[in-house]
């Protein structure tokens, strides 16, 4: 008689893992060529369209940049909190509570110098995004409540708060719209390269990478924090104050992701707009996966999500497949990394009795 197990594998090598989110990009480059095909498309024009849409000009390039700069911190905000064993899924309301308290300084704070409104504006977004994220924190730490639950809904809850100000105190005077007035000048992202969106926030967003980096690697509060995630009893065990630990773990996740929401007041809309953000917190969750939670492999996936988002308006109008095709694809990538990291976590032993 046969039997099966499964057995945990031997760790990985590291440019194994680093390898990893590439693969899954391939593999879902071959899975995503049957919807294109089914479609009607040519498979060669429809992906060469896609590259040349977001990469093709230096506007295009550029654009893929702007994309690419929420979706980074979106995605490294997620990816330190689940390093920690901190399910934060409320990436999306931290943003908004970053963009609101962007806006709240950059419209309200006219009594300070011009030259200290920016970086006001910058640490109150940081500080909204992360207090918002600690509320969870403290609730999962003191309470043992589920952090998957309260984080989830805490991006409705900031998304009422932020309707309520909009149709309220923050609305713009005189407009019927949820909209709030435009920022001070002073609060502006400065633009980096002329005829283009290419801002100060881009460069900001791939400083974060080493800056995560540098803290998972090199910190003894990274080495806490992989200690909790790994085990927290053990961690406990050893002396580590995990409470604290899973509570600077969630101000700075929530703080990556009200960069992302300041950036898009302060470098794109200028306002407060309901529909500030697509759901970057939400694709933020799937970037963080198939980058292994690696800061380098999210900055890389953020990157590939931003060409095939920036991408897929070329590629519509030249082939006529539908833009939608972004979301098959980005839902098979996480399905197709979820499965690889089962399959490098674990295998099937094979026993006769």
């Amino acid at each position: 008689m046969i039997g099966m197990s499964i057995v945990k594998r031997k760790p990985l090598p590291g440019w194994v893992r680093i390898l990893l989110p590439a693969a899954a990009v391939f593999v879902t480059l071959i899975i995503t060529a049957i919807p294109i095909l089914l479609a009607g498309g040519n498979l060669w024009k429809a992906y060469s369209t896609l590259i040349y849409g977001a990469l093709g000009t230096r506007f295009n390039l550029l654009e893929t940049f702007v994309k690419a700069s929420p979706l980074i911190l979106t995605g490294l905000a997620v990816s330190f909190a689940f390093r920690a064993r901190f399910w934060n899924i409320g990436a999306e309301g931290q943003l908004l509570a970053g963009a609101v308290a962007a806006t709240w300084a950059g419209v309200y704070f006219t009594w300070l110098p011009s030259f200290l409104l920016l970086p006001v504006v910058i640490i109150m977004g940081f500080a909204a995004g992360g207090l918002w994220a600690a509320v969870p924190a403290f609730l999962k730490t003191r309470l043992k409540v589920d952090d998957v639950v309260t984080t989830l809904l805490l991006n409705y809850v900031m998304i009422h708060i932020m309707g309520a100000l909009l149709f309220g105190p923050m609305q713009e005077p005189g407009s019927s719209w949820p909209r709030s007035p435009e920022i001070m000048q002073g609060a502006f992202y400065p633009v980096l390269l002329a005829r283009s969106r290419f801002h100060f926030g881009i460069p900001m967003a791939f400083l974060m990478v080493l800056v995560i980096w540098f803290i998972n690697t090199k910190t003894v509060f990274g080495y806490q924090a992989k200690g909790v995630g790994v085990n927290i009893r053990a961690a406990r065990f050893g002396g580590i104050n995990t409470g604290r630990v899973i509570l600077k773990t969630a101000l700075i996740s929530g703080g990556l992701a009200g960069l992302a929401g300041v950036g898009e007041v302060c470098a794109i809309q200028y306002h407060l707009l309901m529909e500030i953000s697509p759901g970057y917190g939400y694709t933020g969750i799937v970037i963080a996966m198939l980058g292994n939670l690696h800061p380098v492999g999210v900055a890389l996936v953020a990157f590939f999500f931003s060409i095939i988002n920036v991408g897929a308006q070329t590629m519509g109008r030249m082939t006529g497949v539908p833009t939608y095709i972004v979301g098959v694809m980005e839902g098979v990538a996480l399905m197709v990394m979820l499965i690889f990291l089962l399959l490098t976590e674990y295998k099937i032993r094979w026993k006769r009795s």
